[in-house]
């Protein structure tokens, strides 16, 4: 899932692309977890180390024109020796694209990347030069995934993943952070999918603004997913979706047990 807000993913993901002569497994991980202190930070931070064990490659990803704080502390985590291709993302909004230069140099001088490739994720502009990259640092073996085959994870998780992420993209600061999606219910009759989800929040008021003046904004979140999880698995879906209370789920090992993390 995607938002503008910074550290939208919580779980480990693997997205898969197999090509004519390669299958790139890649394994996006929750960002680096610094402002706040929680057992789910905690945990996330912890997937975020293990994540370079039995890895053949990392790709960094830095926003075209200027490097952060943020990123320097990434590249920091990196272990010596590790291979790694930096993706300059979003060249297509840099307008002074003499800009690049100086900051590929600054960058290289961070660390000993393999290779760095200006790139547009959204455009796709040089994404083929990336797996190129990529591709060279691979090993060689039979595909480990069938080649129709975009994930690991299964629809339930999917759902969830929709339904949180238009919460992030609807509502401001401080709710999205604050609530977690479990799948209640999940079946499929006669081509219908039947999903049943609740969404939990740590206080009363964070509720409030989740539910909207007559449940009119949780109505639209869950219209929203209910549209992307029908595009995805490819068939009608009947989704209802309810708010609960639940104070500090956040440092709660049951409730992190039960969603994953």
């Amino acid at each position: 899932i995607t938002s503008r807000k910074a550290q939208t993913t919580r779980h480990r993901v693997t997205g898969i692309v197999t090509t004519a002569g390669a299958q790139f497994i890649f394994v996006d991980t929750p960002g680096f977890q610094t402002r706040h202190r929680s057992r789910l930070n905690e945990r996330m931070n912890k997937v975020v180390r293990q994540s370079f064990a039995g890895i053949d490659a990392v790709v960094a990803v830095v926003e075209a024109g200027r490097t952060t704080d943020a990123d320097r502390a990434v590249i920091a985590l990196f272990p010596r020796g590790a291979r790694v291709v930096v993706a300059l993302n979003k060249v297509d909004l840099l307008k002074d694209k003499d800009a690049l230069l100086p900051q590929m140099a600054a960058l290289a001088a961070l660390f000993p990347f393999v290779a760095i490739v200006p790139v547009s994720a959204e455009k796709d502009r040089a994404l083929d030069r990336l797996l190129a990259e990529l591709a060279a640092l691979l090993p060689e073996g039979p595909p480990v995934f069938g080649d129709d085959e975009i994930t690991d994870r299964d629809e339930r998780f999917l759902a969830a993943e929709f339904i949180r992420e238009k919460i992030f993209r609807l509502l401001g600061e401080e709710v999205p952070y604050a609530t977690t999606v479990g799948i209640d219910s999940f079946k499929e009759e006669g081509g219908v999918r039947r999903i049943q989800a609740t969404v939990y929040v740590e206080r009363d008021n964070q509720r409030g603004i989740l539910v909207g003046e007559g449940g009119s904004r949780m109505k639209e979140i869950a219209s929203r997913a209910r549209t992307d999880m029908e595009r995805l698995f490819g068939g009608p879906v009947f989704l209802e979706v309810w708010v609960r209370v639940k104070a500090g789920w956040s440092d709660d090992e049951g409730m992190l047990k039960r969603f994953g993390y």
